[in-house]
C-alpha cells in the first residue's frame, strides 16, 4: 500500500491512547441548569440593586486591604494565580508534556477551547454591561452599569476557575479528578476573594466569576466533538510533516507511538516506492489484487529460482528426477539401470 493512502486511512482513525473525556451526564447537565440559574439571578440582582449592591459598597467601605495589611505583600503575588497569561503559559506548559507523553493533543486542545469559550463569554458580558470598579464608583449605593468599565463579571476569578479546573476535567482516574477539582476550587476561591480584599472588584463580580468558570467547565463535554475533529486534523497533518522532514524514518519503524498511534513499521522498495503494511488490529483491512497467490503464507519464489519448465510435448513422467532409495539412475540409451533392472 502506498504511504498517502495509508495517511488518508489514519486521519479518519481515532487515537487509541486518548483518555476517555467526562460525559455530559444528567448530574452534569443538572449541575450546568442550576450554575446558569444562579448566573442570570446575580445579574439580575445587581441591575435592579437589590441587597446584593448594598452588600458590595458595605465590603468596599470596609476597605479591607487596610484592616489587614500585613498579607497585602504576599495577596499582591497570589492573586497572580487568577491572571490569564501566567496561568496559561504555566498550565499549557504542564499539558504539553502531557501531549508528548500520550503521543495526541487533546490535552492542549481542551485548555485552548476552554479559555476561548472562556474569552469570548465573560469579554462579552463585560463590554455589554460595562460596569464600574470599586476604585472608579461615582455614585454611592449605586449598581455602576453601563459606565464604560469592564469588571463585571471578575475575569481573575473565572479564570483561575477554568485554568486550574481544566486539569481536574482532563484527570485520568476519578481520585486525582477529585483532588484536582477540590485544589481548583480552593485556589479559584482564593483568588476572587483576593480581588474584593484589594478592592479591584465588587463582592458581585466574584460571584458572578465563579458562576461563569464553572458554566464553561460543566459545557466542555459539548465542546468535546470539535475538540476530536479538529486532533484529528492536526494529527494527520503532524504526521505528512514528520515524514516530509525526516523521510529517512522511512527506512525502519518509527519511534513508538509517534504522532499517530497504530502506525506499523514501514520499509522502501528497491525502486524507492514507499511501502506501508497494516497495522496489527486495524479494523479495515486491505484487499489482495487479483494477481496475489491464493495461499500467501507460501513463501513467493521469484522466477530466476524456479525449477525450469520441461519443454512442450514431453512425456517424461513428473517424478522422473526422483531416484528411489538404493536404486541405480536411469540410462537412456539401454532403458535398465546400472544393476541390469528395466
Amino acid at each position: 500500500m502506498r504511504t498517502d493512502d495509508k495517511l488518508d486511512q489514519m486521519e479518519e482513525q481515532l487515537p487509541t491512547d486518548r483518555v476517555k473525556p467526562p460525559r455530559m451526564t444528567r448530574t452534569r447537565l443538572w449541575l450546568l441548569w442550576g450554575t446558569l440559574a444562579v448566573y442570570i439571578a446575580i445579574v439580575a440582582g445587581v441591575l435592579a440593586n437589590t441587597y446584593l449592591v448594598t452588600l458590595d459598597w458595605q465590603v468596599m467601605f470596609f476597605r479591607p486591604y487596610k484592616q489587614w495589611p500585613s498579607v497585602h505583600a504576599f495577596l499582591d503575588y497570589f492573586v497572580v494565580l487568577g491572571q490569564r497569561g501566567p496561568t496559561a503559559v504555566a498550565v499549557a506548559a504542564w499539558l504539553g508534556w502531557r501531549c508528548w507523553k500520550q503521543r495526541n493533543l487533546h490535552p492542549l486542545l481542551v485548555l485552548g477551547a476552554s479559555l476561548l469559550l472562556l474569552n469570548i463569554t465573560v469579554g462579552a458580558a463585560k463590554l455589554g454591561m460595562g460596569r464600574l470598579g470599586p476604585h472608579y464608583a461615582t455614585t454611592v449605593g449605586s449598581n455602576e452599569m453601563w459606565l464604560g468599565g469592564d469588571i463585571f463579571p471578575s475575569g481573575h476569578t473565572a479564570n483561575a476557575v477554568v485554568t486550574w479546573g481544566v486539569l481536574a476535567y482532563i484527570a485520568t482516574t476519578p481520585l486525582r479528578r477529585r483532588t484536582l477539582s477540590v485544589i481548583a476550587a480552593l485556589g479559584a476561591l482564593g483568588v476572587g476573594m483576593t480581588t474584593v480584599y484589594l478592592g479591584t472588584h465588587w463582592v458581585s463580580d466574584v460571584l458572578l466569576g465563579w458562576a461563569a468558570g464553572l458554566l464553561v467547565l460543566l459545557a466542555m463535554p459539548w465542546v468535546e466533538p470539535g475538540i476530536t475533529w479538529v486532533e484529528d486534523r492536526l494529527m494527520g497533518i503532524l504526521l505528512r510533516l514528520w515524514l516530509r522532514l525526516r523521510p529517512d524514518s522511512l527506512r525502519g519503524p518509527l519511534p513508538a507511538g509517534v504522532l499517530v498511534p497504530g502506525l506499523s513499521p514501514q520499509r522502501v522498495a528497491p525502486d524507492g516506492e514507499v511501502l506501508v503494511r497494516e497495522a496489527v488490529g486495524v479494523a479495515h483491512a486491505t484487499r489482495a489484487p487479483d494477481g496475489w497467490p491464493h495461499h500467501p503464507s507460501r513463501p513467493h519464489t521469484s522466477r530466476a529460482e524456479r525449477t525450469p519448465v520441461t519443454p512442450t510435448g514431453s512425456r517424461r513422467p513428473p517424478h522422473a528426477d526422483r531416484v528411489p532409495r538404493g536404486a541405480a539412475p536411469f540410462t537412456p540409451a539401454t532403458g535398465r539401470g546400472r544393476n541390469g533392472t528395466g
